[in-house]
């Protein structure tokens, strides 16, 4: 029995009937949804409103709508089930080829067409019942990312965002500049007059989301004359054929870029601080053998991808260093 005074008094079976409530927004299609009649659940209903002292549900019309304090309750509702699913799918020996767990991790469009697909290809070599869910993340998402990651596996993101949380380093990667074919104004290489004077496309532009390289070329005294923003590094391309604008995007991505036609690669006319990618975590997850298992995978992802072609004239990928950061035969930490 728990010493907590709030959850002594509520069943955990409740957050169940709370979050298909919150999600259906109807008793009835909630019902459905848990295979329970319309009266049970229009029981926990009422146990939910006497124990929140809030309606939950309000009838606008012929539907629901959700109170204020509802809507704030969805993502927490959320969260709580994923991790208390976690607790009791805990196994106490773990076998990969009969699984079917799920990893959730988060992560940008870029990481996913990187290192995701061949987590993906290699686990299912190994565990073909095993599912990854890659989901993108968001500026609120990498700011909560200690909250985040207590029901999450991992998240895929480059020093400089997360720290005080484990990681290890995966593969790393370069910047290099996106052009229209038919753009006169660039010769063989880009320079920093271009830089200066062309238009530009950004992924992210606020205080909590940018790239390293676009913030250097802010150090660098020049103010890019942007004329869109996108949170998508694989539609950089699309905001670029066809215009004056430059683009910054990872070399990994440029053989798929260049794939599409229509567009140049070069170098940065600068010298861009390298990318280091890497995986971290909450240490909730430490000394489970399905995380183990999981970072196995993506360090041998990591492997494939740090032998990966060149992108451009220059080598695009070069493997992570050995370096502290992972103890030996223990999980890695941020120092």
């Amino acid at each position: 029995m728990s010493d907590d005074p709030l959850l002594s008094c509520v069943a955990l079976n409740l957050l169940v009937a709370l979050d298909a409530l919150l999600t259906e927004r109807s008793v009835t299609r909630a019902a459905d949804r848990l295979h329970l009649s319309q009266p049970a659940l229009s029981g926990s209903l009422a146990r939910l409103r006497r124990h929140f002292n809030d309606e939950i549900l309000t009838r606008s019309g012929n539907s629901y709508e959700l109170t204020p304090l509802a809507l704030r309750l969805v993502e927490h509702t959320a969260t709580a089930l994923d991790a208390a699913r976690r607790v009791f799918e805990s196994q106490a020996s773990w076998e990969p080829r009969e699984s079917t767990r799920e990893f959730l991790v988060y992560g940008s469009d870029y990481a996913f067409a990187t290192i995701g697909r061949r987590v993906s290809r290699i686990a299912r070599t190994r565990a073909p019942g095993v599912r990854f869910r890659f989901q993108l993340h968001s500026p609120t998402i990498v700011e909560d990312a200690t909250n985040r990651l207590r029901s999450a596996d991992a998240m895929i993101i480059p020093h400089g965002f997360l720290s005080d949380l484990p990681f290890e380093d995966l593969w790393r990667d370069r910047w290099v500049v996106l052009a229209d074919e038919g753009n006169t104004a660039v010769g063989d290489e880009v320079t920093m007059d271009n830089v200066a004077e062309l238009p530009w496309v950004l992924t992210y532009q606020s205080r909590s989301a940018f790239t390293s390289a676009n913030r250097q070329i802010q150090e660098l005294g020049v103010e890019p004359r942007v004329e869109a923003v996108v949170e998508s590094f694989l539609a950089l391309p699309h905001f670029v054929i066809g215009t004056d604008r430059l683009a910054i995007v990872q070399a990994g991505l440029a053989p798929t870029i260049r794939r599409s036609g229509g567009i140049r690669v070069l170098d940065v006319p600068f010298d861009a601080t390298p990318i280091l990618n890497a995986v971290w975590w909450h240490p909730v997850h430490n000394r489970d053998p399905e995380h183990e298992w999981m970072l196995g995978i993506f360090g041998e992802a990591a492997a494939e991808l740090s032998t990966a072609p060149a992108s451009s004239s220059h080598e695009a990928t070069t493997s992570a260093p050995p370096g502290p950061d992972r103890a030996p035969g223990g999980p890695a930490t941020c120092r």
